[in-house]
């Protein structure tokens, strides 16, 4: 069976349709990028604003339109947290949450059976939503390489039990759940053995890895951090995003005893107004959020701070908006993810009466883009004249080598300014030069002899 997927959403998303793709090989099934030659379809939704739920159906419809007799199968956060709402998808033929993804080779066996025909002969539709539990293990899985890929996602960690008043993910994703330290080794050293040289561990609230694992709190972020610089192969592990209030001197200490550990700190702040962050139920002010990024600072010179910045959400003054405005500012991030409040039935944000207009919200939207858009540019620029280590990633263009520095800086080197251009640099790590910036990237030259690359 040729089977097309189709994923939104997050890094642990992509990890996990990786993961099943894999699981479906083994059973002799193949993948397709072609809608119209796919026998089923798998779409793993988002459903973390209303904007990707509404993705999510689009994506569906065109499936259906260009393939009638494709078997649709939906899964993921949407129907997990949406269950009412998806009953209704009569154009899907299958559909099950976030909780049991892994049992979608099974469900397409169920589907197919003789057993599962109405008495017209036409297949029944199957919907397998499994419920969370508080006692639920992390549903196994794992990865052995990504094919066109230079980075490898390994999510060490799912579910969510902060509760933050506008965020629907909590019911999408059930209680936190931990993958054990020796796994984690097992899948990062099968990773490095198929040629990945960095991996990003990823989770929903990655810094609540190891709770469930203990009742002392003695395993934590920094030991799986520690366990995957710790494989032979692996020159650099990235952190996904992280929540700034549990993040303590102790981890900031280990992990700047880590040279493979990257210095780019993706930390959520979502405003920058310690009003709304209250009434957002974040758990961390914004002077305890300066605080942590110049402690990183600190420990990690030339490191990339990067967010998300959520703007009208209920309530949020015009004054908390300048006042979040100002923070950003402040803090100088190197690149930063905006975007409007979005209301999750279900949640407490979404039953507030002072419901933040959509005009003003896309103003809002635009000035925040206006300041950040600055600060990027200038975290470029101050990389100009320093030399990185970069690792090489497939060249999507036949005028340049493209790679990232440690700290996520996004390098090109034409081709042209070499006397002997290499067929390919792909998994490579070699010295360069930042010289310039141009556009959302930076223009560099090498500081290593290409000699050696043959």
């Amino acid at each position: 069976m040729k089977i097309y997927f189709y994923t939104l959403g997050c890094k642990v998303n992509h990890y996990e349709t990786e993961a099943l793709k894999e699981r479906l090989e083994l059973s002799f099934h193949t993948c397709t990028e072609s809608i119209k030659d796919a026998d089923a379809a798998i779409v793993n939704s988002c459903t973390v604003t209303g904007q990707a739920s509404l993705k999510c159906r689009q994506v569906l419809r065109k499936i259906r339109k260009h393939n009638e007799s494709c078997i649709i199968i939906l899964t993921g956060c949407f129907p997990q947290a949406f269950e009412n709402e998806v009953r209704t998808f009569d154009f899907c033929d299958i559909i099950c949450g976030s909780a049991n993804k892994m049992s979608i080779p099974e469900l397409i066996n169920d589907y197919l059976s003789d057993d599962n025909l109405d008495s017209n002969g036409e297949r029944k539709q199957i919907i397998s939503i499994k419920k969370h539990s508080e006692n639920d293990k992390i549903e196994s899985m794992s990865i052995n390489g990504y094919e066109n890929k230079t980075r490898a996602n390994v999510k060490i960690q799912d579910g969510c039990d902060q509760y933050c008043s506008y965020c629907i993910i909590p019911y999408a994703r059930g209680h936190i759940r931990s993958k054990r330290l020796e796994e984690i080794k097992n899948e990062i050293t099968k990773l490095s053995k198929k040629g990945h040289r960095e991996v990003i561990l990823v989770g929903i609230n990655l810094c609540c890895y190891g709770r469930d694992l203990c009742s002392n709190n003695s395993i934590r972020l920094i030991d799986a951090v520690e366990t995957a610089c710790s494989v032979e192969g692996i020159d650099r592990v990235r952190l996904g995003s992280i929540e700034p209030e549990m993040i303590s001197d102790e981890d900031i200490e280990r992990m700047a005893g880590l040279s493979k550990l990257c210095p780019q700190f993706h930390l959520s702040l979502q405003s920058g107004c310690d009003r709304t962050l209250r009434e957002m139920n974040r758990k961390y002010t914004c002077s305890e959020y300066e605080t942590l990024c110049n402690k990183l600072r600190k420990s990690f010179p030339d490191c990339a701070i990067t967010t998300d910045i959520m703007v009208g959400f209920p309530g949020e003054s015009d004054e908390d908006f300048n006042e979040s405005l100002s923070f950003v500012s402040k803090i100088k991030f190197a690149k930063v993810h905006i975007f409007p409040y979005s209301k999750r039935e279900g949640t407490a944000a979404a039953r507030r009466n002072d419901q933040i207009d959509g005009k003003i919200k896309e103003t809002r939207s635009k000035a925040m883009e206006s300041v950040c858009s600055r600060l990027s540019s200038e975290f470029m620029n101050s990389q100009v004249g320093k030399i990185y280590p970069v690792l090489f990633e497939k060249e999507k263009s036949s005028e340049f080598y493209e790679g990232h520095t440690p700290n996520f800086t996004f390098v090109k080197i034409p081709k042209k300014n070499l006397k002997t251009p290499q067929n390919s640099l792909r998994k490579k790590i070699l010295y360069v030069k930042i010289e310039k910036v141009e556009n959302n990237y930076c223009i560099g030259s090498f500081a290593d002899d290409l000699s050696q690359t043959q």
